[in-house]
């Protein structure tokens, strides 16, 4: 039990694994901004736009009733196909891929520009054929 107490230890102190875990806890907050984004700014301007409509309440309640909110239908315990909500998640996803595309895009010129400052750098200049044959004279007449 001990052994394997160290090897998990092990495991969780390693770079990769705390380095998830702070995404995943970075991501799960840029999510949250991003749903207040766009429940909160775009979606209100989109209402504006489409004559006060609320995208909250488009929904078909599947029962062939009519509810003049989502909220009614909820309580009335109908069946609900919320577009709204799904138009929203939809806007959420969207918006997340394209900043990932972004941040990936950036770290990729970062390491490119890594990479091609690693291969120009100045490599280490080979002794000539004469320096060679000198330091084994020398290092022959050292050893007597």
């Amino acid at each position: 039990m001990k052994k394997m107490f160290s090897e998990f230890s092990a495991f969780i102190s390693k770079g990769n694994v705390i380095g998830l875990a702070v995404g995943l806890m970075m991501g799960t907050a840029f999510n949250a901004i991003i749903t207040s984004l766009i429940n909160d700014i775009f979606m209100p301007i989109i209402g504006l736009i489409t004559s006060g409509v609320s995208f909250q309440n488009w929904f078909i309640p599947l029962n062939g009733e009519s509810y003049a909110t989502l909220k009614l239908a909820q309580d009335a315990g109908a069946p609900i196909i919320t577009i709204g909500n799904f138009i929203s998640a939809l806007l959420t996803f969207i918006i997340i891929a394209i900043v990932l595309f972004f941040v990936m895009k950036a770290m990729g010129k970062f390491i490119n520009a890594l990479e091609k400052k690693e291969a120009e750098a100045p490599k280490p200049v080979e002794p000539s054929d004469e320096v060679k044959l000198l330091t084994e004279i020398r290092d022959a007449l050292q050893s007597k």
